[in-house]
């Protein structure tokens, strides 16, 4: 690894930089760049691209999977911190019309600013006060927000052999770190019946929903409010017409958990049901898992950004628990400590109040290049 040749600038330096870091936000919301729209996250990536190219020297690897377009820079001969973000959001093409972008007492509103364009700019401009970025992988995803699909392989390969990985995903309310995720998962129960006419022999049928209303209840019970584990019935369904018996169901569950052994209970106990009605059978589906991101992954990191925090003169830096899920904890599965939440400060995520505290800017993109000169410089001395 390259050592770094300068110490990271200080916030006021970073200060001078807001105005053109409002600058390259404008631009990266103004393209705008809903997950299931490729085309838009393709030119959304050449936006990102642009700016990362102007910032760092370097033109980013772009890899297109499944359609979606991602970006890789690899910068030096070895990997040591990997900077993760994603590029897509929530909202539709045309949401600039109603929501434009502004910046109006002290604040940035825009659609998409806050999760997580602004964690972007961030990432970028300091990569590029640091002035040597050897050492640094930076990827940014344009899937995130759909859990990642066609990116979730890459993430955890560029993890690997990482020191660190810090995700620009936004802060917590009142700017605090992420320190903990819960995982999440998604299943579906699907019931198989015996149809029947409701009216002239309902007796010659077996009642998927019935058997479905059982099991839901059933499935409802297997969470664990001391652990923090929740498992909720969403989105039901049964049947094809109001007079015949329903020869099929099926729920969808939410499985958020904190623990790695829980999310493995929750998924034997939901394969493990077994059919209550005569003529009825289960198939249990696990459509999408993302495990815990847990506390121990990022307490050394998290122990050095409150360092950091207090010598640049931030005040106190809080860490929180969420039970939202990102990239992150794709690469703590792999075993990268990860810290997350070292993105924008403000609030109004995926709604009509997104927005961006822009004072807080230049704060955390200081905290953040001095967090990459800090694992580098450690990592540096572990190799010699």
């Amino acid at each position: 690894m390259t050592e770094p040749h300068t110490t990271p600038p200080n916030v006021r330096e970073f200060v001078t930089r807001l105005p053109a870091m409002l600058d390259d936000l404008e631009a990266l919301v103004s393209c705008e760049s809903p997950s299931a729209d490729r085309g838009a996250i393709a030119r959304s990536a050449g936006a990102v691209a642009a700016l990362g190219e102007r910032l760092t020297g370097v033109p980013p690897e772009r890899i297109v999977i499944g359609g979606w377009t991602h970006l890789r820079w690899r910068l030096g001969e070895r990997p040591g911190v990997l900077l993760l973000g994603h590029h897509d959001t929530v909202w539709p093409i045309g949401s600039l019309a109603t929501y434009p972008w502004s910046t109006e007492g002290g604040i940035v509103r825009g659609p998409g600013c806050f999760d997580m364009k602004a964690g972007i700019v961030q990432l970028f401009h300091a990569v590029a006060a640091l002035g040597d970025p050897g050492g640094i992988t930076i990827l940014i995803t344009g899937d995130e927000e759909v859990h990642s699909p066609t990116s979730r392989a890459l993430i955890e390969d560029e993890a690997r052999g990482c020191g660190a990985a810090f995700v620009l995903e936004a802060a917590a309310e009142g700017g605090a770190l992420k320190t903990s995720r819960k995982g999440a998962e998604t299943y579906q129960v699907h019931v198989h019946g015996r149809a029947a006419h409701a009216g002239l022999e309902p007796e010659r049928g077996a009642n998927a929903a019935v058997e479905l209303a059982r099991q839901v209840l059933a499935i409802n019970e297997l969470g664990d409010a001391r652990l923090g584990t929740t498992v909720t019935p969403t989105l039901l369904s049964a049947g094809t017409t109001a007079n015949t018996v329903p020869d099929s169901a099926v729920v969808s569950i939410d499985v958020r958990a904190k623990l790695i052994a829980e999310q493995t209970r929750v998924n034997q106990a939901l394969h493990a049901l077994v059919p209550q009605l005569a003529g009825t059978s289960l198939q249990v589906i696990a459509k999408a898992h993302r495990p815990p991101l847990e506390a121990a992954c990022s307490a050394d990191l998290f122990q050095r950004a409150q360092a950091l925090a207090d010598q640049l003169g931030l005040g106190r830096l809080d860490g929180v628990a969420v039970g939202g899920a990102s990239d992150g904890n794709l690469t703590a599965a792999v075993g990268t400590p990860t810290l997350d939440g070292l993105g924008a400060v403000g609030g109004g995520a995926h709604s009509a109040d997104e927005h961006v505290v822009i004072a807080e800017l230049p704060r955390r993109t200081a905290l953040l290049a001095h967090l990459i000169d800090d694992v580098r410089t450690r990592l540096q001395k572990e190799e010699a």
